[in-house]
């Protein structure tokens, strides 16, 4: 130990060195090549060359580091390294080329690395004829990053990273393995040490609360089979079951469904019910069970409470082959602010804004992104397409849209910062948003997305190339609010309450609406939904029947919540089962048998689902009845004689030779009553059909049953 040390060679020992490449692995000096290795606790070290021939490296640095000539002066090598009375023949990671490509580079500091999930992350891969993984991290403010792991001891000595183009931190490590945990330890601008990050691209991860990153092998995969062809058409019928994975169906001991055995039986529960799609609630991976997945920190990673992501592939692909297609909802609005996280990555502001009046959402004490920074948005577009590739998913449903519109959302005045022109919307989000659905129609365009927004934004479902966002579909919030208001009413009432059925259709084709009865509607106090029905027993299963009737009916693609297609009492609770011994119930039954018709119905009756989105679609017969509570209208599919007229009755009362005006004289069959003893009704109606009256307008007298919703059509 008589050779004098760099200060080089101090910052290897030490773990601080920002650039370990210049300084380990094989260099040139004069006619030889050295190599120089830091393998603390080894005890010897030689360097084998291609040929077999070995040259000892002298020890300079008790901590384990080595320094010495090549045997024949260049060439590939090994390190043969002693530790204890164990040999050991190790790759040296330092001698192994970079792993991002120029271009790769180039297209990285443009923020057009589409293939982004390809290059970052932890990627096993063959370089040189050495199996190993390739880890890459985005970290432009770090001092100095080290990979740490299963295969290093956890030691941020071992393995230090080299960066290159605008903060990509990379190393190669020979031996690295699908399976292995691992970190990245980050010493920040100041020389602050960070706590161990998550890697942010990471494809797997531990179960909470362990936060380690997990290497797999996205190359082996099983792909899923795709869903059925134009299942997100806007003239197709789109009937939505939203699910929460955690809480949908629970074994013994209250535990999780693994994605295995969610396979094995809901896809086949929600084709027997005629839903045409699924909507997970997040999927991503996320520290708190309490947030319902919708504060994230790994959105590459299928959480691990339920499976590998293997079998994650087999639950989608099980949906696909009973034709159903699945939705994921997409949170790219926020994340927590876990050490692990997101959060002060590189010890600065990196994902996130640096001022909280912009980069922190108070309601939920979440970090907000910063879709003004070319890398953010690079991420986030490059995780939405990652779904829809990697795992065949159908759809994002995008979280939360109206608090990324808007600079001062939920914020009192002077506690947000106005845009550069003074104004409050997000000029950097709505590019974002307008980027995603752009990138994602023109690469899947069998996808669809979808967004929960809840204010007047214009143009939230119309194309960008017309001004609009880009969206597939839009959320009907107005309608949801406006219609639970309606039936939450004691009949009596909702008289003066008219107007919150007929406004909705003031506005119903200025977006392509999905009506959401939706997770948030049945949490929180709000009560479920056959809690908010007024009247006896008998009267709240008739005021729901009428209400889904009405649902199916109106222009709009449907979305229910688990639970609701069998009136579960209580509120959803994420902690534990839906009630499935309710079903034990024939009300509970009826509801189902409800649900399932309805869905049938709507499937199979063009005039229910093919205009949904288009105002030719839809024609009022009957505002103006709000005595009685009654409203008619008709639905219209492309075909002339395509056409559904549709009555609802939100009193209690039978209304006889009601006279509603059809577009067809002669038989007009009643092709579903929600008053039917089958659903649990009263069993009122037309005996199933009735003829148009004499007269030069073609009129039906009806019957209109008590609480209930009747769906005719015209005879061929």
């Amino acid at each position: 130990m008589t050779t004098k040390l760099s200060d080089e060679a101090y910052a290897i020992v030490e773990g601080r060195h920002s650039d370990p490449f210049h300084y380990l692995g094989p260099h040139r000096e004069g006619d030889r090549t050295v190599v120089r290795a830091f393998l603390p606790e080894a005890s010897m070290v030689d360097a084998v060359d291609e040929h077999g021939e070995t040259a000892t490296l002298e020890r300079v640095h008790q901590a384990g580091l080595f320094v010495g000539p090549l045997p024949n002066g260049s060439g590939r090598y090994q390190l043969r390294a002693k530790f204890g009375d164990t040999l050991v023949d190790l790759e040296d990671p330092y001698r192994f080329p970079p792993i991002l490509t120029e271009f790769d580079l180039y297209l990285l500091g443009e923020g057009t690395h589409q293939r982004l999930y390809d290059k970052l992350g932890a990627h096993p891969m063959t370089l040189e004829g050495v199996s190993g993984v390739g880890f890459v991290v985005l970290a432009p403010n770090a001092r100095r990053v080290s990979v740490v792991g299963d295969f290093n001891f956890w030691d941020p000595r071992r393995h230090p990273m080299r960066v290159r183009g605008n903060g990509y931190w990379e190393l190669f490590v020979p031996a690295a393995m699908p399976g292995d945990h691992y970190k990245f330890d980050i010493v920040g601008p100041h020389g602050q040490q960070l706590p161990l990050k998550s890697d942010p691209m990471a494809f797997a991860a531990e179960l909470r609360p362990s936060t380690a990153s997990i290497v797999l092998d996205q190359t082996r995969l099983p792909h899923p089979r795709s869903a059925p062809d134009r299942v997100n058409t806007f003239d197709a019928p789109m009937s939505i079951y939203e699910v929460h994975l955690g809480s949908w169906r629970r074994k013994d001991g209250n535990q999780w469904l693994s994605y295995r055995e969610l396979a094995e039986t809901m896809p086949a529960y929600v084709r027997d019910l005629g839903f045409t799609h699924v909507e997970f609630l997040p999927v991503s991976e996320h520290p708190f069970d309490g947030s319902w997945g919708y504060q994230p920190t790994g959105l590459f990673a299928p959480t691990s409470r339920f499976g590998t992501p293997e079998d994650f592939c087999a639950l989608i692909d099980a949906c696909h082959r009973e034709g159903i297609a699945v939705l994921l909802d997409w949170v790219p609005g926020h994340f927590p602010d876990d050490p692990h996280g997101l959060g002060h990555f590189d010890g600065t502001a990196l994902y996130e804004h640096a001022n909280p009046l912009q980069g922190r959402h108070m309601d939920w004490g979440t970090l907000i992104y910063n879709y003004g920074r070319t890398e953010v948005v690079n991420f986030l577009v490059a995780n939405a397409l990652f779904w829809l590739e990697r795992y065949s998913i159908d759809g994002l449903r995008v979280d939360a849209v109206a608090s990324m519109l808007y600079l001062d959302y939920s914020r009192d005045s002077g506690a947000w910062i106005p845009n550069k022109f003074g104004g409050r919307e997000n000029i950097e989000a709505i590019d974002f948003l307008r980027r995603f659905n752009t990138e994602v129609f023109a690469k899947f365009p069998q996808a669809t997305t979808a967004a929960e927004e809840s204010t007047a934004w214009p143009q939230v479902s119309r194309p960008v190339e017309f001004g609009g966002l880009g969206f597939g579909y839009k959320w009907n919030m107005g309608w949801m609010h406006d219609t639970l208001n309606y039936i939450s009413k004691d009949p009596i009432h909702r008289r003066h309450h008219h107007g919150d059925i007929l406004f909705g259709l003031q506005y119903a084709f200025s977006e392509n609406f999905i009506l959401p009865l939706s997770h948030d509607e049945v949490v929180h106090g709000k009560k479920s939904l056959i809690g908010r029905m007024p009247g006896d027993d008998w009267q709240r299963f008739a005021n729901l029947r009428v209400y889904f009737g009405f649902m199916f009916g109106h222009p709009g693609k449907k979305l229910l919540f688990m639970g609701c297609e069998f009136a579960q009492e209580r509120e959803w609770n994420h902690d534990s089962s839906l009630d499935w011994h309710l079903l034990e119930q024939a009300k509970y039954q009826g509801i189902q048998s409800l649900i399932r018709d309805l869905n049938q119905l709507y499937r199979t009756l063009p005039a229910l689902h093919e205009l949904d989105c288009d105002p030719f679609g839809f024609e009022w017969i009957v505002t103006d009845d709000a005595d009685r509570n009654v409203f008619a209208w008709i639905r219209k599919g492309n075909d002339a004689r395509a056409r559904c007229l549709v009555i609802a009755n939100f009193s209690p009362n039978v209304y006889r030779d009601y006279r509603v005006r059809v577009p067809f004289p002669g038989k007009w069959r009643e092709v579903l009553n929600s008053d039917s003893a089958h659903y649990g009704g009263s069993n009122t109606g037309n005996i199933g059909e009735v003829r148009t009256l004499d007269g030069l307008i073609p009129e039906l007298s009806l019957t209109i049953p008590p609480l209930a919703a009747i769906f005719l059509t015209p005879e061929d």
